[in-house]
């Protein structure tokens, strides 16, 4: 006979439910053993006192302590493989939870699982009451007529307790899933700082990728289309010093292509270096600063202090966010910084942070909120969760620093 797909699912689901109360019984009802021989033993002690009372009370703490934590994994076993439910692996200093857990909640749980199961054993006890009086000899049921009745009312009883069985030990389950997950579960705030915590790995592999693949175009550019530009230059310039008989009009092209490979060429260094300077991965960040500010069309004092007993370089982004925020730092002052004479660059590393300040002498004036360079700089800064601060009071000076965090 087929049984029917719900029946099948519903006779599945009791089973399992049975067994995760069962294995829970077992598991709770170690501590409440102890509990009760704790009990037992402080009684002893005040009605009846007796030398050896104290010891034996020593050696069970112990197994107290062995019950509140060390039951925590096999918890987790039957939560995972008797219902699917995945319960952290909690550490020593969350012990106090453990201890809630399996010597408090555990005690009370385990009564209302010998409550169910004990219903359960009584109503298939008596479902089979019926089945129990056809056994016995004909003879004696002849003789006790009486009972046939009786028996009949407990097994009705007994179907009807056996029905309501399935409801109770799911919403037993669900209490227990719904405990175990509040006490043995991730708290709010762990919860959150993993969060955090792979937001932050999610974050520095973007930026990392970012990185690379500003190498890889900087590298592309450099190997094939700025050297296909250089060749051309030569090329062009080879044309136009020995063509000298070439009519004036063939001369003037030839010189017109020959400045434009040229610019072509100026432009296109300008964009590779702003992708990602080669100096900065070949020379480091005072080399690469040291370029930017002799190439400034204003007078700039740097100084770089990096300590040189640092275990090792600071991290490539950072070193690239600290670039490029002093190159357009440098780009505004010449651009927008009114009667601006000079600027100043100052790079530290103390201790897990890397300070990058740049100030000017102009009137001041600038605001992060109202142009787009700014803003772009501030998000490059927190790309790596670093700060981004400015002060330009109206007036002048300029000062932005920046601070980027370099983990050993």
């Amino acid at each position: 006979m087929t049984v029917p797909p719900r029946l099948r699912r519903a006779l599945v689901r009791m089973r399992r439910d049975i067994a995760f109360i069962a294995a829970g019984m077992t598991l709770h009802l170690l501590p409440l053993l102890l509990h009760c021989w704790v009990v037992m033993l402080l009684l002893g002690t005040v009605l009846d006192p007796d030398p050896d009372t104290p010891v034996v009370l020593a050696l069970t703490l112990p197994l107290l302590f062995v019950a509140g934590w060390g039951l925590t994994e096999p918890q987790r076993w039957r939560f995972r493989a008797l219902c699917g439910v995945e319960l952290p692996r909690l550490r020593f200093r969350e012990i106090k939870r453990q201890f809630g857990y399996n010597l408090l909640i555990g005690p009370l749980l385990v009564v209302l699982e010998l409550l169910l199961l004990a219903l359960l054993l009584a109503a298939v006890a008596a479902a089979l009451v019926l089945v129990w009086v056809w056994l016995v000899p004909w003879q004696w049921r002849r003789d006790h007529g009486g009972y046939v009745v009786p028996a009949g009312y407990l097994t009705v009883a007994g179907l009807l307790a056996l029905a309501a069985v399935p409801p109770l030990a799911g919403g037993l389950v669900r209490l227990e899933i719904l405990v175990g997950r509040a006490v043995l579960g991730v708290s709010r705030s762990d919860e959150l700082a993993r969060r955090v915590e792979d937001l932050t790995e999610s974050r520095a592999g973007a930026v990392d990728a970012a990185d690379a693949e500003r190498r890889r175009i900087e590298r592309d550019l450099h190997d094939g289309a700025q050297q296909r530009l250089v060749s051309l230059a030569l090329n062009l310039g080879l044309a136009k010093a020995t063509l000298t008989d070439l009519p004036p009009e063939a001369q003037q092209v030839i010189d017109a292509a020959h400045r434009e490979a040229k610019d072509a060429i100026e432009e296109l260094n300008n964009l590779v270096r702003g992708l990602h300077p080669a100096v900065l991965d070949e020379l480091g960040l005072d080399a690469a600063l040291s370029g930017l500010a002799a190439r400034a069309p204003l007078p700039v004092r740097l100084r770089v202090d990096l300590p040189a007993d640092l275990p090792q370089r600071t991290a490539p982004a950072v070193e690239a966010v600290a670039y490029f925020v002093v190159s357009e730092a440098l780009t505004n002052i010449a651009k927008h910084a009114r009667e601006a004479t000079r600027a100043e660059v100052t790079v530290t590393r103390l201790g897990e942070i890397l300070r990058v300040v740049i100030a000017d002498d102009g009137m001041g004036g600038a605001d992060p909120s109202g142009g787009s360079g700014l803003k772009g700089l501030a998000q490059r800064v927190r790309s790596v969760d670093g700060t981004f601060r400015m002060s330009s009071p109206v007036g002048g000076p300029t000062m932005m620093s920046v601070e980027l965090p370099c983990p050993m």
